[in-house]
């Protein structure tokens, strides 16, 4: 086994520091335009109309692009280095000119809407702001595609570390107009959709400055043809395959968005289940589960995903490296989600109260964040299992569980929000979904990837893991009850949140130490590349 294919926990913590510190800033935004916004109609019409951009932002920036690309990219770099500089160049043109394209087709039918007053009155600042942020579609996958060529070249930092510039320039446009200029909240979300697409070409600029001592550009694309068509045969079912949870969160955001695009009724004047704020609930709700999966799931996937694809060809190699990265995984991913359950109340609070954001609007986004924590453990496992059957051009088989879990999700959703459940049911629809699809992936992992996944060794580190998890939440549970409910006020919540947290993290290690469980070895050691143990 190559040196390079063994060191892939060591990129991931390169990888989790670098989308620690975007995430941190993520949640400083969020707070921001919670306090701006509140979970108001107008914080629904800029999330219904983000929906789109921000699909494309987590498909892409997630690793759905690098995923029918990198494998193709990686080989060729090992034996043609000049196919690799060609087909990155035709790639990164071919997507700005595609989507471009599409932009301005999309753009134009907008404008259309808007002058023909098609659109209703309570759509159309969505809109606008739909329009506003369109462009950042292509430059988001462009930045991608640079961001592919980086992490193959060993370089995880610079794509990592992008997001931050959404969202310094989302934080500087929802201060600066609220605050600053003390602008409309109409204004200040105009504001905020204009700092989307200078992030877009922020980020473009940044990926092409760290490419520079990497990769060469080159106007000689035409023998780069037949590869590029192999990438864009792998990329729909990648999208759909890796994209499952994300598409459903799209596919939630439109259902939610409903009463901000059309009105609070049906067609035949029957009262929508949801109200105009419920689209902005599920944002504020999906952000704060998407931080640990950013932070960890992700990460790790990001960072396996190459020495997966090198070790293609090597069955005992490539099986270790799954092996691994699914463990890692479910070692950090599950406490996430056991944590989450019981600290969803006090980090809402932390995160959001204040200013326009009230204890009420708190409340709904609690509960919809408990349904999303079973998407943290899952999405986590889904991002390796996925990534080790792309390494092994295996694009078919998680293009069909995704499309099963999108219609299960969109079945519940639809299906339960008519019940007291209301929004938290599509929260629901997207943690059992994700559960569904981690599930159907693993037992479809043996037989497709020609490997031995479930050993003893990795089923005793599964049940080892289990056990972690459940004696910590408990620790955390009876620490919870002991300090009982908080007072009213955001430095009690704060207090009690890192007091959880503390404990929580303290008592995870402790446990994994007497248990000897190696997980917690390799995400510390630098050098993780031994095999596998019986332990």
């Amino acid at each position: 086994m190559s040196t390079r294919s063994q060191h892939f926990i060591g990129h991931a913590r390169t990888v989790a520091g670098l989308t620690a510190v975007s995430r941190v800033s993520g949640l400083v935004r969020d707070a921001v335009v919670s306090k701006a916004f509140g979970a108001s109609p107008i914080w629904s019409a800029f999330v219904t109309a983000f929906v789109l951009p921000n699909l494309f932002r987590r498909l892409f920036g997630e690793g759905a692009l690098a995923a029918a690309f990198v494998p193709t990219y990686a080989k060729l770099c090992e034996s043609d280095p000049g196919a690799a500089r060609r087909l990155a160049s035709l790639i990164a043109g071919g997507l700005l000119v595609a989507l471009g394209g599409v932009v301005v087709l999309l753009e134009g039918v907008g404008a259309v809407l808007l002058l023909t007053d098609t659109v209703p009155e309570a759509g159309r600042l969505t809109l606008t702001l739909a329009m506003l942020m369109l462009p950042f579609m292509a430059l988001v996958c462009t930045s991608a595609m640079l961001g592919g060529v980086l992490q193959t070249h060993g370089r995880f930092g610079p794509p990592a570390g992008a997001p931050i510039l959404l969202n310094i320039c989302m934080v500087g446009a929802a201060a600066g107009a609220h605050w600053g200029l003390e602008w409309s909240i109409e204004d200040t979300a105009i504001a905020l959709a204009i700092s989307v697409l200078v992030a877009g070409v922020l980020q473009v600029a940044w990926h092409l400055r760290a490419m520079r001592d990497v990769h060469e550009w080159t106007r000689d694309v035409r023998p780069a043809i037949d590869d590029a068509r192999g990438v864009l045969r792998r990329m729909l079912p990648v999208i759909v395959g890796m994209g499952a949870l994300q598409i459903g969160t799209l596919i939630d955001g439109l259902i939610a968005g409903y009463p901000v695009i059309v009105g609070p009724e049906l067609p035949g004047g029957a009262p929508y289940p949801l109200d105009g704020a419920s689209a902005g609930v599920l944002f504020f709700a999906s952000r704060l589960y998407q931080f640990p999966l950013g932070v960890f799931g992700i990460a790790i996937a990001t960072a396996v995903f190459p020495a997966l694809s090198r070790a293609a060809s090597d069955p005992s190699a490539f099986g270790h490296t799954l092996r691994r990265g699914l463990r890692t995984s479910l070692f950090v991913g599950l406490p996430a989600t056991l944590g989450l359950l019981i600290v969803a109340p006090d980090l809402t609070a932390v995160i959001y109260e204040g200013g326009a954001f009230s204890s009420e609007d708190s409340a709904r986004v609690v509960g919809a964040l408990r349904w999303y924590a079973l998407a943290v453990w899952s999405a986590s496992l889904t991002h390796v299992l996925t990534r080790g059957f792309y390494a092994k051009e295996d694009t078919v088989t998680p293009m069909r569980i995704g499309v099963v879990c999108v219609a299960l999700n969109i079945a519940l959703s639809v299906g339960l929000m008519w019940t007291p459940l209301g929004e938290r049911a599509l929260a629901l629809g997207t943690g059992v979904g994700a559960c569904v699809q981690a599930g159907l992936l693993m037992l479809l992992a043996t037989k497709r990837l020609g490997v031995d996944l479930f050993d003893r060794a990795f089923f005793k580190g599964l049940g080892r893991i289990g056990l972690c998890g459940a004696l910590m939440f408990g620790v955390v549970l009876g620490a919870g009850t002991l300090l009982g409910e908080p007072l009213a006020g955001w430095w009690t919540h704060a207090a009690r949140l890192l007091g959880l947290v503390a404990i929580g993290g303290v008592a995870y290690v402790i446990i994994a130490r007497i248990l000897r469980s190696p997980e917690l070895r390799w995400l510390v050691e630098r050098d993780s590349s031994g095999p596998d143990r019986p332990s």
